[in-house]
């Protein structure tokens, strides 16, 4: 018999009644050199199964099917992880599409530098729609996220993002894994390994295609999530909270305090809409000149708007709660 080759990667999905979007997924895959890694698909007590896209990729890629009850994303990863074979897990949403040279990319990477957890960027495909490329512009742009999830090479100690993020195998079984289920669970997990000397690094190259949330609501509903969740780390981890963290908050209480600002004095309430019109203006033009798209530039705007008042929300509630 012949000998049997681990692969370098395990590739761990959650999937949560999304089968096309897994579909999709699993589709761009077959495209890398699936040498090079396997396939772990975790329904996460789903009422809507992946099982049957999930089958169709048999012989097509080295692919495992794993269901379970609803625990949510980051348990689902920590279960699966039992099942693993390569020596590097590899998190991705199912809401994502993977650029042929990924894998190529992070191997090369990890052969010149010696790092325990990396994370990439994303970016929005060419085939999305003027919205989700407007949310991807918001969610990565120094002017609305400060940089903090890899569009900067140094911004600090990197904290890899789970829609897109690398680890040894044996470190993450050290680590024990993920703590918290869904809010901020990648946050913690990245927090945690950075306080306990761990190495990570921001492989910029290595990106993949987010869609993302496709409607304002569910957008809205994301970005509360993600406020929430920053606390909810900030209060378990040192340093889970940075200056830079604070910045929704601040934006939101200033932009629906103008019409108190007018109460109090006109002359403030023109000055902070002269401020807050040439920081949306400068988001429509930096969006317009990156995707091309007029369109894309105005919705920026409002995506913008969606996400930093649903993140301050968020964050601030959590924040005056006693307990998580």
């Amino acid at each position: 018999m012949g000998k049997v080759v681990k692969p370098v990667f395990s590739v761990i999905i959650p999937v949560y009644n999304r089968p096309q979007e897994i579909f999709e997924l699993l589709e761009s895959l077959t495209k890398h050199n699936k040498a090079l890694f396997e396939v772990i698909v975790v329904e996460d007590g789903s009422q809507i199964s992946s099982v049957d896209q999930v089958m169709l990729f048999e012989g097509k890629l080295d692919i495992q099917y794993l269901e379970k009850e609803n625990t949510g994303q980051g348990f689902s990863r920590n279960y699966a992880a039992q099942y693993a074979r390569g020596k590097y897990l590899v998190f991705f949403d199912s809401d994502c599409l993977i650029p042929e040279n990924y894998f190529g990319v992070v191997e090369k990477y990890l052969d010149r530098h010696a790092v325990d957890a990396w994370g990439g960027p994303d970016k929005a495909h060419e085939n999305f729609s003027s919205w989700q490329k407007a949310i991807s512009f918001t969610m990565t742009s120094v002017l609305t996220t400060g940089g903090i999830r890899g569009k900067k090479k140094h911004v600090g100690s990197f904290q890899p993002r789970s829609f897109n993020m690398g680890i040894r195998k044996d470190v993450f079984l050290e680590t024990g894994g993920f703590k918290q289920t869904n809010l901020g669970e990648d946050i913690e997990y990245s927090t945690r390994l950075l306080n306990a000397g761990y190495k990570t690094a921001l492989i910029t190259e290595a990106f993949v295609y987010h869609k993302r949330r496709a409607t304002p609501k569910q957008f809205f509903k994301q970005a509360f999530s993600f406020g929430k969740g920053r606390v909810i780390t900030g209060r378990k981890n040192k340093n889970g909270i940075k200056l830079i963290h604070w910045f929704p908050l601040l934006f939101c209480l200033s932009f629906l305090g103008l019409p108190i600002a007018y109460i109090i004095h006109p002359v403030l309430f023109f000055v902070g809409v002269g401020v807050f019109g040439v920081y949306f203006f400068s988001i429509a033009m930096w969006s317009f000149l990156e995707s091309r798209s007029l369109v894309v530039g105005l919705l920026s705007v409002f995506t913008a708007i969606y996400q930093l008042v649903g993140y301050g929300v968020g964050f601030l509630i959590q924040f005056i709660r006693k307990s998580d």
